[in-house]
């Protein structure tokens, strides 16, 4: 039979193995979490921030959210854009250097005019998306919490066709009524041309293209807006062709490519990392120009040809931001909110990342 203080004295043994094991597992802990904290790959999961790697020094990518959502104008049975956009998603380009971000989904969505396009963006439908220059700005006048990231081309060609056996110039629309897409780059080119015309008296309607050039054919409307494929389309059936944007560079069109606020705090560096893996898109597409117009011609349901003389190679941007770009966006700008459909004033430059 053991003593009281035998009995004490194993307690005290056990007790001091207890607190010895105890100390050791903490500092294997301790140690696990120094080496954790050490590790680009655990910080960039866990922040989605670039964290320097600390044994070489090296650079993990940033993370993002698994799904992209996209939006673009437009609609065709391949559902992509044209450009150098449209191409990188075509070829598997853009989505393969997402992919290095953690984005492993890209959702596109096609819309018939630039303000539906921005309702979604601002509803959260959409993360980012390519339009034309007036409905992105007028958006932003209006409170719309986005960034503009890049212009990717900027000369848009808007058209104004009148009807057959209607008016043959520009300064006959004096009392007539011409159907637009409000808030598009075509509403703000006919209201420049109708103001350096003189002409005072006309009526705007709004349509989209297809109820447009139905009205155009009915007669119930005096002219009508488009662009591209089919306003050539257009003028080749004996509509009458006004004007055109080419002949006024001040009133040409550039395309807008925007990203939410909400998408940029999840992902700061999803500017750069878009425009790199645009410019990369870009630089495959011009070692392969005829298959480029091939499929510029499938998703615009016309011709090599046709597609190759309104949507050139060479009116695509290789960088974010040209001086002339700006300088477009600048004009329109200031047009429209001269013409109070831009509901205030802001510098470009604070809607940029550059």
């Amino acid at each position: 039979m053991k003593t009281y203080r035998e009995i004490q004295g194993g307690r005290k043994k056990g007790a001091r193995g207890v607190l010895l094991a105890s100390l050791v597992m903490i500092m294997l802990v301790l140690q696990a979490c120094g080496n954790n904290a050490g590790s680009g790959n655990g910080a960039s999961a866990a922040g989605g921030n670039n964290t320097a790697d600390a044994a070489g020094g090296e650079t993990a990518a940033a993370t993002a959210p698994a799904v992209l959502n996209f939006g673009f104008i437009g609609s065709n049975k391949l559902n992509v854009p044209g450009g150098a956009e449209g191409w990188g998603f075509y070829k598997g380009i853009i989505q393969e250097e997402l992919k290095k971000y953690g984005i492993t989904e890209v959702k596109l969505t096609g819309f018939p005019n630039g303000p539906d396009q921005t309702e979604s963006l601002i509803s959260g439908r959409l993360d980012f998306g390519s339009l034309g220059d007036t409905p992105a700005i007028i958006a932003y006048a209006s409170g719309a919490k986005t960034r503009l990231i890049s212009q990717s081309s900027a000369h848009t060609v808007g058209y104004l066709i009148g009807k057959k056996d209607g008016p043959k110039t520009v300064k006959d629309l004096q009392g007539k009524t011409i159907a637009i897409q409000k808030g598009s780059f075509m509403h703000r080119y006919v209201v420049g041309l109708l103001q350096q015309e003189g002409v005072t008296d006309y009526k705007l309607v709004h349509m989209l293209i297809p109820d447009a050039t139905a009205a155009l054919a009915r007669g119930d409307v005096d002219a009508t807006t488009n662009l591209g494929v089919p306003a050539l389309k257009l003028i080749d059936e004996g509509y009458t062709h006004l004007d055109d944007a080419s002949k006024h560079p001040d009133l040409l069109g550039s395309s807008a490519t925007v990203v939410s606020e909400d998408y940029l705090e999840k992902f700061p560096d999803f500017p750069k990392v878009w425009n790199e893996a645009r410019e990369k898109a870009l630089a495959d597409l011009k070692q392969h120009e005829d298959e480029y117009y091939e499929f510029l011609a499938e998703i615009g349901n016309t011709t090599p040809e046709l597609a190759k003389q309104v949507n050139p190679i060479s009116d695509i941007k290789d960088t974010a931001f040209t001086e002339e770009g700006t300088k477009l966006l600048e004009g329109t700008k200031n047009f429209l909110v001269e013409e109070k459909l831009a509901k205030k004033d802001f510098n470009i430059s604070d809607w940029q990342l550059q």
